[in-house]
């Protein structure tokens, strides 16, 4: 696989075009190789994604799994009794009845956060934590607002745009801990966001296949940011992503500033008022709150 816009990246920059050459090639190499993933990943999580590859996996071993890590059971059950997630109002105290009502895309969501608090908490990127929790809580602010558009003005399933919206930084994620071994990449950081917005797209995409996570979601990852895109027929996750991140770029203390084209243009294929968008963002701000709390953003 080739470099993106490779000469663009390498050219006039004020680090040596022999590191920032050396970093793209090792990231082309590592996706040509499907040799993908984040680093730190505790063997609990690889074992949750595993389980959950297998389609006609059961709850029931989905609960063995989860049961053997004590934070991540908490994590889960902490979601699953969430305002959000919980309109019934009734506590949720037993693993199995946890997931049976929560389902898989919530499981994994609380996997993924639980990785990154296990990354962060790794010393060799301790370095590191202010720029991937500045990451991560992006992703829950996406992801949140990414589960309120879906459950309020679509039809597609809430917990499946939740997880989307968790899952779409994961390749800057990604970019940000392989950086930590060429620390000259930080010091121009011209350099390091044109490498990131090059390649995070792929390394995002290349994540979630090894995961072996649903289609729906890795095509909303890989083209929320394509403003051109195809936008007939029903509404997808990927509409619902692309609004949530416009949403979020126009947010100001909770309220939506001024509406730039792309946002306009978002709204229509949702069929949404702008007026009726921010009422329902308002409504919405404990659920968001709760959301954001439990998933540690």
């Amino acid at each position: 696989m080739s470099p993106p816009h490779a000469a663009s990246t390498i050219e006039s920059r004020a680090i040596p075009n022999t590191v920032v050459f050396g970093f793209v090639k090792a990231l082309a190499q590592e996706l040509s190789n499907g040799r993908v993933d984040l680093p730190s990943v505790p063997d609990i999580v690889i074992k949750v994604q595993r389980a959950l590859a297998n389609e006609n996996v059961s709850n029931e071993t989905v609960v063995q799994v989860l049961g053997s890590e004590p934070v991540l059971a908490g994590k889960l059950l902490s979601m699953a009794n969430s305002a959000a997630l919980n309109t019934s109002g009734r506590k949720i105290a037993d693993l199995r009845m946890a997931v049976a009502r929560v389902g898989f895309n919530i499981v994994r969501s609380a996997a993924l956060s639980f990785a990154v608090e296990q990354l962060k908490c790794a010393a060799k990127f301790k370095h590191l934590v202010p720029m991937l929790d500045a990451l991560w809580k992006h992703s829950v602010q996406i992801a949140a607002l990414s589960h309120v558009v879906a459950r309020r003005f679509t039809s597609l399933n809430g917990d499946t745009a939740l997880l989307a919206g968790l899952m779409h930084n994961v390749g800057r994620i990604y970019i940000l801990t392989r950086a930590s071994d060429h620390p000259t990449l930080f010091a121009d950081q011209l350099t390091y966001q044109s490498i990131v917005r090059d390649w995070h797209t792929n390394v995002t995409k290349a994540l979630l296949e090894n995961w072996q996570v649903a289609e729906e979601i890795i095509e909303a990852v890989s083209g929320y940011e394509d403003l051109n895109r195809e936008m007939r027929g029903p509404v997808t996750l990927t509409d619902v992503l692309a609004l949530a991140t416009l949403l979020h770029q126009h947010m100001s203390n909770g309220a939506l500033t001024d509406p730039t084209e792309p946002l306009v243009w978002a709204l229509k294929r949702l069929q949404i008022r702008y007026a009726e968008c921010q009422g329902v963002i308002d409504e919405s701000a404990s659920d968001i709150e709760a959301l954001k709390l439990v998933l540690g953003g």
